[in-house]
């Protein structure tokens, strides 16, 4: 069957969701670690920013272009990888940073001495046509196998049975990352990035916060966040509290967390179409400036004009053709803080992503589950 008389792909109802059916919870998580970061797929939106860049020229033009940073991934992972698809679809990991050097020591949590971690993924599929995406969060938590890798300084890392999925980037970096992905999915990552703590809570001051309803009252003096249930305006600290809670709604598992995260980014996406952005002036080189400096791209992106364009293509897609799922997993019965990746059903999920196809509910059902789905909706 061809992809023209498919169901639409990514529209959420015809896709999986993020929450087992059966309610199935298992071993809850948690644990009293520093207040993990999680700021994820505003890099895409930090990236839809940045086109508006372009209304300048000359010295803003290149003060701007010199705000971005790259990673050549593809000179560091050479050329055993997935293989491209050719069909119209691209495909991209989003991490988030916590670095705890520069500005993102103000902000508290983790280790203080200026290393970074990614402590939760997104991989975007951007369907043919560029009109609908599939978002598949991995939990940070994951135990899996990590590949030898060589990170983008030339240092190659042994493979590790069983590690938490964020070591990879803790051990190699962006590199690392990507080669793990693609050896857990067997899918290609056609571009990479990320974006950084303080650049998070900067982007969504920029556009006068995010509105969400909250159907709960989420309280976390780890993550600073005293929210009443009912419907707020967030600022970036309030953002980044939200992102980061593990233990102010749900289980207190990171798969809780990655149900806010997903709402929350669907809010802000909706927020962004909303916001005057093409009326130009100070406020649209401000947004852009943030967004620039807050991102960490693939080199195929590491130029405005670059990103600019990569941009001007996911502007389509709304969040209503946004659908956000996460990695099947299954509760480690051996350590209730960690998942193991449910095989059967992953398989399901990315050959979905391999073929531009809807990822099948069935893959998405009756999996381990944060029990936080819900809670936030965007206003």
């Amino acid at each position: 069957m061809s992809a023209e008389s498919t169901p639409e792909p990514g529209i959420p109802g015809e896709t999986g969701t993020t929450s087992g059916a059966d309610g199935s919870k298992g071993p809850r998580h948690r644990r009293q670690r520093g207040r993990r970061k999680g700021l994820l797929v505003a890099a895409w939106t930090a990236a839809g920013i940045v086109v508006l860049g372009g209304t300048g020229a000359g010295y803003l033009y290149f003060k701007l272009n010199g705000n971005i940073k790259s990673v050549d991934i593809d000179q560091a992972l050479g050329t055993d990888r997935p293989t491209k698809a050719d069909n119209g679809s691209e495909n991209i990991l989003v991490l988030g940073s916590d670095t705890r050097s520069g500005a993102n020591k103000k902000l508290g949590g983790g280790a203080d001495d200026g290393s970074a971690r990614a402590d939760t993924a997104m991989i975007i599929h951007v369907y043919k046509g560029h009109k609908k995406a599939s978002v598949v969060s991995v939990p940070r938590d994951t135990l899996i196998d990590r590949p030898a890798c060589t990170d983008a300084r030339g240092v190659t890392h042994d493979a590790a049975h069983g590690v938490m999925f964020n070591s990879a980037y803790s051990t190699g970096g962006a590199a690392c990352a990507v080669k793990t992905v693609e050896s857990i999915s067997g899918v290609r990552m056609d571009h990479y990035l990320e974006v950084d703590f303080s650049g998070f809570e900067k982007l969504i001051d920029e556009l006068g916060g995010v509105p969400v309803t909250t159907t709960k009252a989420i309280k976390d003096p780890d993550s600073h966040l005293d929210l009443k249930a009912g419907t707020h305006t967030l600022d970036g600290e309030q953002a980044l509290g939200l992102v980061r809670t593990r233990h102010g709604v749900g289980d207190g598992s990171d798969l809780g967390r990655i149900q806010l995260q997903q709402a929350f980014v669907k809010a802000l996406v909706s927020q962004v179409g909303h916001v005057g952005l093409l009326t130009g002036g100070p406020k649209l080189y401000d947004l852009a400036d943030t967004a620039t400096k807050a991102v960490t791209t693939d080199s195929h992106l590491g130029s405005l004009k670059s990103l600019m364009s990569f941009a001007n293509g996911l502007k389509g897609i709304s969040a209503d053709h946004m659908n956000m799922v996460t990695m099947p997993v299954l509760y480690d019965p051996s350590n209730p803080n960690r998942v193991l990746v449910s095989e059967a059903k992953a398989k399901q999920v990315w050959a979905a992503l391999k073929n531009d196809r809807p990822i099948p509910k069935a893959a998405t059902t009756g999996n381990a589950t944060g029990e936080a789905a819900g809670v936030v909706t965007a206003s």
